[in-house]
Protein backbone atom coordinates (compact mmCIF):
# COMPACT_ATOMS: atom_id res chain seq x y z
CA UNK A 1 0.00 0.00 0.00
CA UNK A 2 2.44 2.29 0.83
CA UNK A 3 4.64 1.74 -2.39
CA UNK A 4 1.26 2.63 -4.35
CA UNK A 5 0.63 5.94 -2.38
CA UNK A 6 4.18 6.81 -3.07
CA UNK A 7 3.77 5.99 -7.40
CA UNK A 8 0.36 7.87 -7.46
CA UNK A 9 2.36 11.21 -5.28
CA UNK A 10 4.79 10.31 -7.77
CA UNK A 11 2.81 10.83 -10.72
CA UNK A 12 0.83 13.53 -8.91
CA UNK A 13 4.46 15.57 -9.12
CA UNK A 14 4.68 14.91 -12.59
CA UNK A 15 1.55 16.28 -14.13
CA UNK A 16 1.97 19.24 -11.64
CA UNK A 17 5.52 19.80 -12.96
CA UNK A 18 4.65 19.49 -16.73
CA UNK A 19 1.86 21.73 -16.48
CA UNK A 20 3.64 24.52 -14.64
CA UNK A 21 6.10 24.13 -17.61
CA UNK A 22 3.76 25.09 -20.80
CA UNK A 23 1.21 27.58 -19.66
CA UNK A 24 -0.18 27.70 -22.35
CA UNK A 25 2.93 30.61 -24.10
CA UNK A 26 5.61 29.75 -26.69
CA UNK A 27 8.85 30.46 -26.43
CA UNK A 28 9.11 32.63 -29.32
CA UNK A 29 10.90 36.50 -28.68
CA UNK A 30 8.24 38.95 -27.64
CA UNK A 31 7.19 41.90 -30.23
CA UNK A 32 7.61 39.75 -33.25
CA UNK A 33 5.08 40.70 -35.30
CA UNK A 34 1.49 38.01 -34.75
CA UNK A 35 3.06 36.63 -31.82
CA UNK A 36 0.55 37.73 -29.53
CA UNK A 37 -1.10 35.82 -26.46
CA UNK A 38 -4.35 34.49 -27.54
CA UNK A 39 -6.50 36.39 -24.36
CA UNK A 40 -4.97 39.57 -24.83
CA UNK A 41 -5.95 39.54 -28.68
CA UNK A 42 -9.47 38.99 -27.11
CA UNK A 43 -9.53 42.26 -25.07
CA UNK A 44 -7.70 44.43 -28.11
CA UNK A 45 -9.43 46.82 -30.04
CA UNK A 46 -7.99 49.02 -32.83
CA UNK A 47 -9.82 51.76 -34.74
CA UNK A 48 -9.15 53.50 -38.25
CA UNK A 49 -10.17 56.75 -39.48
CA UNK A 50 -10.44 57.49 -43.57
CA UNK A 51 -10.70 60.40 -45.50
CA UNK A 52 -12.60 59.00 -47.81
CA UNK A 53 -14.05 55.39 -48.67
CA UNK A 54 -13.41 52.41 -50.47
CA UNK A 55 -14.42 54.49 -53.93
CA UNK A 56 -11.15 56.29 -53.56
CA UNK A 57 -8.06 54.05 -54.44
CA UNK A 58 -5.98 55.44 -51.60
CA UNK A 59 -8.09 54.92 -48.90
CA UNK A 60 -9.17 51.41 -50.03
CA UNK A 61 -5.41 50.66 -49.82
CA UNK A 62 -5.72 51.93 -46.25
CA UNK A 63 -9.15 49.84 -45.81
CA UNK A 64 -7.39 46.75 -47.11
CA UNK A 65 -4.20 47.19 -45.08
CA UNK A 66 -6.05 47.38 -41.87
CA UNK A 67 -7.96 44.16 -42.43
CA UNK A 68 -5.27 42.21 -43.51
CA UNK A 69 -3.12 43.05 -40.29
CA UNK A 70 -5.92 42.96 -38.13
CA UNK A 71 -7.45 39.95 -39.14
CA UNK A 72 -4.10 38.03 -39.32
CA UNK A 73 -3.28 39.41 -35.55
CA UNK A 74 -6.95 38.26 -34.57
CA UNK A 75 -8.29 41.34 -33.08
CA UNK A 76 -10.90 43.51 -33.31
CA UNK A 77 -10.96 46.59 -35.40
CA UNK A 78 -13.55 49.29 -36.21
CA UNK A 79 -12.81 51.53 -39.47
CA UNK A 80 -14.29 55.03 -40.11
CA UNK A 81 -15.02 56.12 -43.43
CA UNK A 82 -15.76 59.54 -45.40
CA UNK A 83 -14.19 61.66 -41.94
CA UNK A 84 -13.19 64.82 -43.01
CA UNK A 85 -10.31 66.81 -42.28
CA UNK A 86 -12.48 68.56 -39.33
CA UNK A 87 -13.41 68.66 -36.42
CA UNK A 88 -15.18 65.82 -37.43
CA UNK A 89 -11.57 63.87 -37.20
CA UNK A 90 -11.31 64.61 -33.81
CA UNK A 91 -14.41 63.51 -33.14
CA UNK A 92 -13.97 60.07 -34.88
CA UNK A 93 -11.18 59.43 -32.65
CA UNK A 94 -12.38 60.28 -29.48
CA UNK A 95 -15.27 57.96 -30.09
CA UNK A 96 -13.01 55.08 -31.11
CA UNK A 97 -10.79 55.72 -27.76
CA UNK A 98 -14.31 55.77 -25.33
CA UNK A 99 -15.37 52.41 -27.54
CA UNK A 100 -12.26 51.11 -25.84
CA UNK A 101 -9.97 50.88 -29.07
CA UNK A 102 -6.32 50.90 -27.64
CA UNK A 103 -4.99 52.53 -31.21
CA UNK A 104 -6.16 54.55 -33.45
CA UNK A 105 -4.75 55.19 -36.84
CA UNK A 106 -5.98 58.13 -39.69
CA UNK A 107 -4.88 58.01 -43.00
CA UNK A 108 -4.77 61.76 -44.29
CA UNK A 109 -2.49 64.66 -43.56
CA UNK A 110 -4.94 67.09 -42.54
CA UNK A 111 -6.67 65.03 -39.80
CA UNK A 112 -3.14 65.34 -37.95
CA UNK A 113 -3.89 68.60 -35.78
CA UNK A 114 -7.29 66.88 -34.49
CA UNK A 115 -5.61 63.20 -33.78
CA UNK A 116 -3.10 65.03 -31.78
CA UNK A 117 -5.77 66.82 -29.69
CA UNK A 118 -7.59 63.66 -28.77
CA UNK A 119 -3.87 61.83 -28.01
CA UNK A 120 -3.49 64.94 -25.55
CA UNK A 121 -7.12 63.69 -24.12
CA UNK A 122 -6.85 60.27 -24.11
CA UNK A 123 -3.00 59.90 -22.74
CA UNK A 124 -3.13 55.66 -22.46
CA UNK A 125 -4.45 55.78 -26.19
CA UNK A 126 -1.56 55.21 -29.07
CA UNK A 127 -2.69 57.57 -31.96
CA UNK A 128 -0.73 56.82 -35.13
CA UNK A 129 -1.06 59.30 -38.13
CA UNK A 130 0.10 58.38 -41.72
CA UNK A 131 1.65 61.42 -44.02
CA UNK A 132 2.08 63.17 -40.80
CA UNK A 133 4.85 65.78 -39.78
CA UNK A 134 4.67 67.23 -36.33
CA UNK A 135 5.12 64.00 -33.97
CA UNK A 136 8.82 64.34 -33.73
CA UNK A 137 7.83 67.98 -32.63
CA UNK A 138 5.13 67.57 -30.63
CA UNK A 139 7.01 65.22 -27.84
CA UNK A 140 3.97 63.31 -26.95
CA UNK A 141 4.54 59.54 -26.24
CA UNK A 142 1.36 58.61 -27.45
CA UNK A 143 1.57 59.92 -30.88
CA UNK A 144 3.61 59.18 -33.83
CA UNK A 145 4.03 59.47 -37.55
CA UNK A 146 4.36 57.01 -40.15
CA UNK A 147 5.04 56.97 -44.21
CA UNK A 148 7.23 55.03 -46.74
CA UNK A 149 10.02 55.61 -49.11
CA UNK A 150 6.92 55.11 -51.56
CA UNK A 151 9.00 57.82 -54.04
CA UNK A 152 11.15 54.56 -54.95
CA UNK A 153 7.93 52.70 -55.90
CA UNK A 154 7.17 55.57 -58.14
CA UNK A 155 10.83 55.82 -59.36
CA UNK A 156 10.74 52.19 -60.49
CA UNK A 157 7.30 52.67 -61.71
CA UNK A 158 8.76 55.35 -64.04
CA UNK A 159 11.22 53.34 -65.38
CA UNK A 160 8.24 50.90 -66.79
CA UNK A 161 6.78 54.41 -68.28
CA UNK A 162 9.93 55.22 -70.16
CA UNK A 163 10.45 51.50 -71.67
CA UNK A 164 6.98 52.04 -72.44
CA UNK A 165 7.85 55.64 -74.69
CA UNK A 166 10.92 53.97 -76.00
CA UNK A 167 8.82 51.24 -77.31
CA UNK A 168 6.18 53.90 -78.96
CA UNK A 169 9.11 56.03 -80.05
CA UNK A 170 11.18 52.56 -82.35
CA UNK A 171 7.23 52.06 -83.21
CA UNK A 172 7.49 55.08 -85.07
CA UNK A 173 4.09 56.72 -83.02
CA UNK A 174 6.02 59.94 -82.51
CA UNK A 175 9.84 61.43 -82.19
CA UNK A 176 12.21 60.75 -79.10
CA UNK A 177 11.72 65.05 -78.62
CA UNK A 178 8.23 64.22 -78.42
CA UNK A 179 8.39 61.69 -75.53
CA UNK A 180 5.91 63.81 -72.74
CA UNK A 181 4.62 62.03 -70.07
CA UNK A 182 1.27 63.65 -68.13
CA UNK A 183 0.44 63.66 -64.64
CA UNK A 184 -2.36 65.01 -62.77
CA UNK A 185 -1.66 65.56 -59.36
CA UNK A 186 -4.23 67.02 -56.18
CA UNK A 187 -2.07 69.85 -54.95
CA UNK A 188 1.21 71.55 -55.31
CA UNK A 189 3.03 69.69 -51.38
CA UNK A 190 6.10 68.53 -51.07
CA UNK A 191 4.52 64.66 -51.27
CA UNK A 192 3.21 65.54 -54.53
CA UNK A 193 6.31 66.50 -55.67
CA UNK A 194 8.44 64.35 -54.82
CA UNK A 195 6.50 61.13 -56.21
CA UNK A 196 5.46 63.19 -59.70
CA UNK A 197 9.55 63.83 -59.37
CA UNK A 198 11.09 60.37 -58.92
CA UNK A 199 8.31 59.09 -61.58
CA UNK A 200 10.28 61.39 -63.82
CA UNK A 201 13.58 60.35 -63.05
CA UNK A 202 12.71 56.67 -63.09
CA UNK A 203 11.51 57.39 -66.74
CA UNK A 204 14.08 59.78 -67.61
CA UNK A 205 16.78 56.80 -66.80
CA UNK A 206 15.67 54.63 -69.79
CA UNK A 207 14.58 57.35 -71.77
CA UNK A 208 17.29 60.52 -71.71
CA UNK A 209 14.86 62.45 -73.64
CA UNK A 210 11.22 62.45 -71.61
CA UNK A 211 9.44 65.61 -70.35
CA UNK A 212 6.97 65.87 -68.13
CA UNK A 213 3.48 68.29 -67.87
CA UNK A 214 1.89 68.46 -64.09
CA UNK A 215 -1.85 70.14 -63.43
CA UNK A 216 -3.06 70.08 -60.01
CA UNK A 217 -6.85 69.53 -59.21
CA UNK A 218 -7.09 70.97 -55.91
CA UNK A 219 -8.38 67.88 -54.36
CA UNK A 220 -7.41 64.18 -53.37
CA UNK A 221 -10.57 62.69 -55.05
CA UNK A 222 -12.33 64.18 -57.55
CA UNK A 223 -13.16 61.73 -60.40
CA UNK A 224 -14.56 64.48 -62.94
CA UNK A 225 -11.26 66.96 -61.94
CA UNK A 226 -9.38 64.41 -62.53
CA UNK A 227 -10.81 62.86 -65.71
CA UNK A 228 -10.86 66.61 -67.03
CA UNK A 229 -7.20 67.26 -66.03
CA UNK A 230 -6.00 63.57 -68.13
CA UNK A 231 -8.22 64.71 -71.41
CA UNK A 232 -5.93 68.22 -71.29
CA UNK A 233 -2.56 66.28 -70.95
CA UNK A 234 -3.77 64.20 -73.36
CA UNK A 235 -5.02 67.05 -75.74
CA UNK A 236 -1.74 68.53 -75.07
CA UNK A 237 0.23 66.04 -76.68
CA UNK A 238 1.62 63.59 -73.92
CA UNK A 239 1.93 60.36 -74.62
CA UNK A 240 1.15 58.68 -71.15
CA UNK A 241 -0.57 59.44 -68.38
CA UNK A 242 0.38 59.02 -64.59
CA UNK A 243 -1.61 60.23 -61.23
CA UNK A 244 -1.45 60.63 -57.26
CA UNK A 245 -4.63 61.58 -57.26
CA UNK A 246 -7.11 58.57 -55.87
CA UNK A 247 -10.19 58.00 -58.11
CA UNK A 248 -10.71 56.07 -61.63
CA UNK A 249 -10.40 59.33 -63.40
CA UNK A 250 -7.13 59.50 -65.16
CA UNK A 251 -7.36 55.71 -66.00
CA UNK A 252 -10.34 55.71 -67.37
CA UNK A 253 -9.89 58.82 -69.54
CA UNK A 254 -6.71 56.74 -70.60
CA UNK A 255 -8.56 54.22 -71.40
CA UNK A 256 -11.08 55.68 -73.79
CA UNK A 257 -8.27 57.73 -75.23
CA UNK A 258 -5.78 54.41 -76.26
CA UNK A 259 -2.81 56.41 -74.13
CA UNK A 260 -0.94 53.97 -71.67
CA UNK A 261 -1.71 54.82 -67.87
CA UNK A 262 0.84 54.28 -64.79
CA UNK A 263 -1.85 54.28 -62.08
CA UNK A 264 -1.37 54.46 -58.07
CA UNK A 265 -2.52 52.33 -55.19
CA UNK A 266 -3.51 49.39 -57.13
CA UNK A 267 -3.85 47.77 -60.24
CA UNK A 268 -6.67 49.22 -62.73
CA UNK A 269 -6.40 46.10 -64.87
CA UNK A 270 -10.02 44.93 -64.95
CA UNK A 271 -11.63 48.52 -66.16
CA UNK A 272 -8.27 49.41 -68.37
CA UNK A 273 -7.21 46.70 -69.67
CA UNK A 274 -5.76 48.08 -72.83
CA UNK A 275 -3.83 50.95 -70.83
CA UNK A 276 -2.77 50.15 -67.70
CA UNK A 277 1.01 49.06 -67.36
CA UNK A 278 1.81 48.81 -63.48
CA UNK A 279 1.18 50.49 -60.43
CA UNK A 280 2.98 51.44 -57.14
CA UNK A 281 1.20 51.88 -53.72
CA UNK A 282 2.39 51.44 -49.93
CA UNK A 283 1.43 48.60 -48.10
CA UNK A 284 0.45 49.47 -44.70
CA UNK A 285 0.33 46.62 -43.03
CA UNK A 286 3.63 45.95 -42.13
CA UNK A 287 3.48 49.14 -39.92
CA UNK A 288 -0.37 48.19 -38.51
CA UNK A 289 1.02 44.92 -37.55
CA UNK A 290 4.25 46.44 -36.04
CA UNK A 291 2.28 49.23 -34.15
CA UNK A 292 -0.68 46.72 -32.63
CA UNK A 293 1.86 44.00 -31.66
CA UNK A 294 4.26 46.61 -30.10
CA UNK A 295 1.40 47.79 -27.66
CA UNK A 296 0.36 44.08 -27.22
CA UNK A 297 3.83 43.73 -25.95
CA UNK A 298 4.14 47.07 -24.37
CA UNK A 299 7.12 48.04 -26.21
CA UNK A 300 7.63 51.52 -27.11
CA UNK A 301 6.24 52.63 -30.93
CA UNK A 302 9.16 54.78 -33.09
CA UNK A 303 7.96 58.24 -32.89
CA UNK A 304 8.43 58.83 -37.17
CA UNK A 305 8.81 55.41 -38.97
CA UNK A 306 9.39 55.01 -42.54
CA UNK A 307 9.40 51.64 -44.24
CA UNK A 308 10.73 50.44 -47.72
CA UNK A 309 11.30 48.17 -49.78
CA UNK A 310 12.40 45.76 -47.48
CA UNK A 311 9.78 45.76 -45.16
CA UNK A 312 7.12 45.30 -47.82
CA UNK A 313 6.18 48.78 -47.56
CA UNK A 314 6.66 49.93 -50.73
CA UNK A 315 5.46 47.46 -53.34
CA UNK A 316 4.45 47.15 -56.77
CA UNK A 317 1.39 45.65 -58.77
CA UNK A 318 1.40 43.19 -61.47
CA UNK A 319 2.77 44.20 -64.28
CA UNK A 320 0.52 43.98 -67.33
CA UNK A 321 2.64 42.45 -70.06
CA UNK A 322 -0.42 42.83 -72.85
CA UNK A 323 0.49 47.08 -72.31
CA UNK A 324 4.10 47.02 -71.31
CA UNK A 325 7.05 47.42 -72.93
CA UNK A 326 9.22 43.69 -73.51
CA UNK A 327 11.64 43.86 -70.96
CA UNK A 328 10.18 45.64 -68.57
CA UNK A 329 9.72 43.08 -65.37
CA UNK A 330 13.44 42.52 -65.82
CA UNK A 331 14.16 46.35 -65.70
CA UNK A 332 12.27 46.87 -63.02
CA UNK A 333 13.78 44.17 -60.75
CA UNK A 334 17.53 44.93 -61.58
CA UNK A 335 16.79 48.85 -60.48
CA UNK A 336 14.93 47.48 -57.55
CA UNK A 337 18.09 45.31 -56.29
CA UNK A 338 20.30 48.38 -56.60
CA UNK A 339 17.78 50.66 -54.72
CA UNK A 340 18.02 48.20 -51.94
CA UNK A 341 21.84 47.51 -51.84
CA UNK A 342 22.30 51.50 -52.23
CA UNK A 343 23.99 51.72 -55.57
CA UNK A 344 21.28 53.41 -57.01
CA UNK A 345 19.61 56.89 -54.96
CA UNK A 346 16.26 57.85 -56.96
CA UNK A 347 17.47 61.77 -56.04
CA UNK A 348 20.99 61.51 -56.91
CA UNK A 349 21.72 64.84 -57.97
CA UNK A 350 24.13 64.08 -60.74
CA UNK A 351 20.48 63.26 -62.70
CA UNK A 352 18.78 66.29 -62.88
CA UNK A 353 19.58 70.56 -62.42
CA UNK A 354 17.40 73.13 -61.46
CA UNK A 355 17.46 76.22 -63.14
CA UNK A 356 20.41 74.46 -65.37
CA UNK A 357 22.82 73.76 -61.98
CA UNK A 358 23.78 71.03 -60.51
CA UNK A 359 22.43 71.11 -56.74
CA UNK A 360 25.21 70.58 -53.93
CA UNK A 361 23.70 71.50 -50.89
CA UNK A 362 19.59 72.32 -49.98
CA UNK A 363 17.86 73.01 -46.59
CA UNK A 364 14.36 71.56 -45.99
CA UNK A 365 11.39 72.30 -44.21
CA UNK A 366 11.61 69.16 -41.99
CA UNK A 367 10.31 70.57 -38.47
CA UNK A 368 7.79 72.30 -39.88
CA UNK A 369 6.36 75.53 -39.10
CA UNK A 370 3.76 78.07 -40.51
CA UNK A 371 6.18 79.61 -42.94
CA UNK A 372 7.92 76.27 -44.11
CA UNK A 373 10.97 77.71 -42.91
CA UNK A 374 14.16 75.61 -44.33
CA UNK A 375 16.22 74.29 -41.52
CA UNK A 376 17.64 71.19 -42.34
CA UNK A 377 20.64 70.06 -44.56
CA UNK A 378 19.54 67.11 -47.07
CA UNK A 379 22.04 66.89 -49.67
CA UNK A 380 25.01 64.89 -48.98
CA UNK A 381 27.23 62.12 -50.41
CA UNK A 382 25.92 63.03 -53.75
CA UNK A 383 22.11 63.17 -53.43
CA UNK A 384 19.16 64.18 -52.04
CA UNK A 385 18.29 62.27 -48.50
CA UNK A 386 14.46 62.01 -49.06
CA UNK A 387 12.51 61.20 -45.33
CA UNK A 388 15.71 60.15 -43.83
CA UNK A 389 15.34 63.29 -41.46
CA UNK A 390 11.08 62.72 -41.26
CA UNK A 391 8.95 60.26 -42.92
CA UNK A 392 6.88 61.99 -44.54
CA UNK A 393 8.40 63.65 -48.11
CA UNK A 394 10.19 66.77 -48.12
CA UNK A 395 11.63 66.76 -51.21
CA UNK A 396 9.88 70.62 -52.94
CA UNK A 397 12.25 70.73 -56.06
CA UNK A 398 11.17 72.34 -59.39
CA UNK A 399 13.77 70.62 -61.83
CA UNK A 400 14.44 70.66 -65.14
CA UNK A 401 12.25 68.95 -67.45
CA UNK A 402 8.99 69.12 -65.84
CA UNK A 403 6.61 72.14 -66.58
CA UNK A 404 4.13 72.91 -64.02
CA UNK A 405 0.68 74.34 -65.93
CA UNK A 406 -1.18 74.98 -62.52
CA UNK A 407 -1.04 74.84 -58.91
CA UNK A 408 -3.19 74.00 -55.86
CA UNK A 409 -2.55 74.44 -52.38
Amino acid sequence: MKKLIALLLALVLVFALCACGNGGKTDEPAGSAGETDAADTADFKVGFICLHDENSTYDLNFINAAKAACEDLGVDYVIRTNIDETEACYDAAAELADAGCNVVFADSFGHEDFLIQAAKEFPDVQFCHSTGTKAHTEGLDNYHNAFASIYEGRYLAGIAAGLKLNEMIEAGDFTADEAKIGYVGAYTYAEVISGYTAFFLGARSVCPTATMEVTFTGSWYDEAAEKEAANKLINDGCKLISQHADSMGAPTACEAAGVPNVSYNGSTIEACPNTFIVSSRIDWAPYYKYVITSVMNGEGIDVDWTGDLATGSVVLTDVNEQVAAEGTIAAIEEAKAALEAGTVHVFDTAAFTVDGVTLDSYEADVDTDPDYTPDTEVVSDGYFHESESRSAPYFDLRIDGITLLDEQY
